[in-house]
């Protein structure tokens, strides 16, 4: 893989890219930092195969569709838009451009998560009926940005794809099923300015500030097939880490957060067993080969796999792991469990973005490296 330019908004980054990429023995990319906008020039290059977007949320759609209407590939850091015009915006342009318009979404790739997933593909947990998953990660502490001026303007389920992408998978979510609806409901918000008024002082501009975001959010997905979804959003309450990230059949049960696992007639129905007693025989075969290089790199080794699996795809010619679909599909809970949460949580209708394809797509396989 060859980086022939890189874009910021901040002329140091740039350098600190060239740099990085140069130490690599490649050539020194070309840099673009002559303001917001200048990722047009970048990717008008015609040697450019790629695009990774890794900006703000607000930037996600529009240098998506530049890149794919200047006849690049693009990819997007999470979620990859936040309405529904912008979902749909980024479905129409990749078919009209027949070119792939990626998710990074990193957490489909984590070694318990792919487990899972391999184990739902064996039937060792029958048929999938529901799932429960979430982003509850305390963030006030390094709150700045466009995440925070979110919880100041917005009240839903903001950052749905880390804990929903994985069970999606598993649910076949726009490979034989899809979304049919949501309900969405939003706590009060007490979190930030209990949080501010403890840490910076009752006369804080932050303090006194109204934070629209409730510090819970809980949806509430019914998938056509009747299958369903419980999906979490807490970041403003302290709280350890957790995705949920549960799968449960007609023959069994498995979570991630904590990992544990039972299956029926396995052992005691009524207790869990650690995911360690299974991992030899379902470890997911891209994680038996490429372990050792996944090893000690970002999240535990995900960010290695997604960007490892975008480029072989791209390199050989194969479809990617998740498409347009995926990234519209997932992405849109945020702006539908806003709309739920300010209409009484109401039920609130999903777009169908493969128009039907959906009955007919096959469902991600085991991919192998």
């Amino acid at each position: 893989m060859v980086i022939p330019a890189v874009c910021d908004i901040v002329p140091d980054r740039v350098a600190w890219a060239q740099d990085a990429v140069s130490r690599t023995g490649q050539p020194k990319p070309a840099g673009y930092d002559r303001g917001p906008t200048d990722f047009e020039r970048l990717c008008e290059r015609e040697e450019l195969d790629l695009v990774i977007n890794a900006t703000p949320v607000n930037w996600h759609v529009p240098i998506c569709v530049a890149a794919m209407t200047s006849g690049k590939h693009a990819a997007v850091e999470v979620p990859a838009a936040v309405t529904e015009e912008g979902c749909w915006q980024l479905v129409e342009t990749a078919e009209k451009t027949q070119l792939h318009c990626v998710m990074l979404e990193n957490c489909c790739y984590g070694r318990t998560e792919m487990m899972f997933l391999n184990m739902v593909r064996r039937g060792v947990l029958g048929d999938v009926v529901h799932a429960e998953a979430g982003y509850m990660h305390e963030y006030r502490r390094d709150w700045t940005g466009w995440r925070f001026e979110q919880t100041k303007g917005r009240n839903g389920n903001l950052y749905p794809t880390h804990g929903l992408g994985p069970v999606a998978q598993c649910m076949n979510i726009d490979r034989g099923d899809r979304f049919d609806y949501l309900v969405s409901m939003s706590t009060r918000s007490s979190g930030m300015n209990d949080y501010y008024r403890e840490s910076l002082g009752p006369d804080h501009p932050k303090t006194k500030a109204e934070y629209t975001q409730g510090d819970v959010n809980v949806s509430l997905i019914r998938t056509v097939n009747g299958s369903t979804i419980t999906l979490g959003y807490d970041t403003q309450l302290p709280r350890p880490y957790s995705r949920i990230n549960l799968v449960q059949g007609t023959r069994g049960i498995a979570q991630g957060f904590p990992e544990r696992v039972s299956i029926e007639g396995r052992g005691n129905a009524h207790a869990w067993k650690s995911v360690d007693e299974y991992r030899e025989e379902y470890e997911h075969p891209l994680w038996k080969q490429l372990h050792a290089e996944a090893k000690g790199k970002g999240h535990g080794g995900m960010d290695y796999l997604v960007l490892y699996r975008l480029v072989e795809a791209f390199r050989t010619g194969m479809k990617p792991d998740m498409d347009v679909y995926d990234a519209a599909s997932w992405s849109v809970v945020s702006a539908l469990s806003e709309q739920s949460v300010a209409n009484h949580s109401r039920p609130v209708d999903f777009p169908d973005f493969t128009r039907g394809k959906w009955r007919t797509n096959s469902p991600l396989g085991i991919v192998t490296a």
